[in-house]
């Protein structure tokens, strides 16, 4: 069989389990939940799977062939769910089932990955739950999430379960390395500050204005010594998320937008007709749902690098001898851990532990980071 699990890094038991699967029918079962924590590669593991699925191990260039088309997407078997929006939409899901009852037209199997998974509300999990339970012999549902809890009890108990592990830092630099041509030590140091999370690390080391975002947000964060301070510190967090949610989305949003004039006749610069502008709102609306989601998720990824910064701090304080996360912040975190007790750092965490979790609750974005910007600043 065509070897598909190259960029599965770190993750042997998981891919044994997967690779075990796939050349057996015996050892398949039709619905699978792979979890495992941000970066760990749940969606490499679920397209990996996928493709290993549709080699028959009788042809290899056939094989080959079909490996391919799957890991670019085009493989008509196969269908990948995503959303960039804060949850899965019903009527996407609805749509799914649909396809479901369709057997393969080319592949061995027909597989349905729905990535996030944990973005399906219970409503939304419920019009799935008939269809993983009495699914087509040839249809297999591959579902991903960070962890079990996180999908609701009647799906995730008729799901066969994989857990990935987050892989070693050296393991995500070679795959950098391997894939993507990216200098082993670049590779090494975006794996570092990313903590595995191999997407954030690939973006870290390709994008110099990812890092020097990231870079910015240390420095926000030593830069805390008042009430005022926090304030401002909270408000400048909040534009750099504002402006990398922009830079993602502004673009597409765009294209979207003339698509979907093009398709419903409308030229360049012409009055959309009364009767077709509830179609535009409807995108409109769905574009600023994307884009706070988007907002909040760079939030998070900051709050996670300031998290790190203080492990590094705490590490210091307390003499552990463990790399470091941030190496190029040495003399920030010597700052830090000289001013502060371990004590006081381990109250800092816990409080960007807490606006993480009232981003999560919705609690609006700039409250919530003011609140841990003012827990940040130096006590006593």
């Amino acid at each position: 069989m065509t070897d598909v699990w190259t960029d599965v890094v770190g993750q042997e038991s998981a891919v044994d389990v997967l690779r075990g699967a796939a050349a057996s029918d015996h050892a398949m079962t039709h619905a699978w939940l792979i979890t495992g924590p941000p970066g760990s590669g749940r969606t490499n593991a679920a397209q990996a799977f996928a493709a290993a699925l549709q080699c028959r191990g009788e042809d290899a260039a056939a094989d080959a062939q079909a490996v391919r088309s799957v890991l670019a997407g085009t493989h008509p078997d196969v269908t990948v769910v995503a959303t960039d929006k804060v949850v899965i939409a019903i009527d996407d899901v609805r749509d799914l089932i649909g396809v479901a009852q369709r057997a393969p037209s080319q592949g061995r199997w027909r597989v349905i990955i729905i990535e996030d998974a944990d973005r399906m509300v219970e409503r939304t999990s419920n019009v799935l739950l008939k269809a993983i339970e009495e699914p087509p012999p040839r249809t297999v549902w591959v579902l991903c999430a960070p962890s079990p809890q996180d999908v609701v009890v009647t799906i995730r108990s008729r799901c066969r379960k994989v857990a990935l592990r987050v892989p070693p830092v050296d393991a995500v630099a070679d795959l950098l390395a391997r894939r993507d041509g990216i200098d082993r030590e670049v590779a090494l140091t975006a794996a570092h500050a990313a903590q595995s999370h191999i997407g954030l690390a690939r973006r870290l080391a390709r994008d110099a204005g990812a890092r020097d975002r990231r870079s910015r947000v240390l420095r926000v964060a030593g830069g805390i010594r008042s009430v005022q301070d926090a304030v401002l510190a909270a408000g400048e967090l909040l534009e750099l998320a504002q402006a990398e949610s922009a830079s993602s989305t502004d673009e597409r949003n765009a294209a979207e937008k003339a698509e979907l004039l093009r398709g419903l006749g409308v030229d360049d610069g012409q009055t959309v007709p009364p009767n077709l502008r509830a179609q535009v709102r409807q995108l409109e609306e769905d574009q600023k749902r994307r884009a706070r989601r988007a907002e909040r998720d760079g939030l998070d990824r900051m709050m996670v690098d300031l998290l790190s910064l203080y492990r590094d701090v705490l590490v210091l304080q307390l003499g552990s001898d463990v790399d470091p996360v941030n190496g190029g912040a040495a003399e920030l975190v010597a700052s830090l851990a000289e001013e502060t007790t371990a004590e006081q750092t381990l109250r800092r965490m816990d409080a960007i532990g807490e606006a993480r979790t009232r981003l999560e609750g919705n609690v609006a974005p700039l409250l919530a980071v003011e609140a841990m910007a003012i827990a940040l600043r130096p006590q006593g």
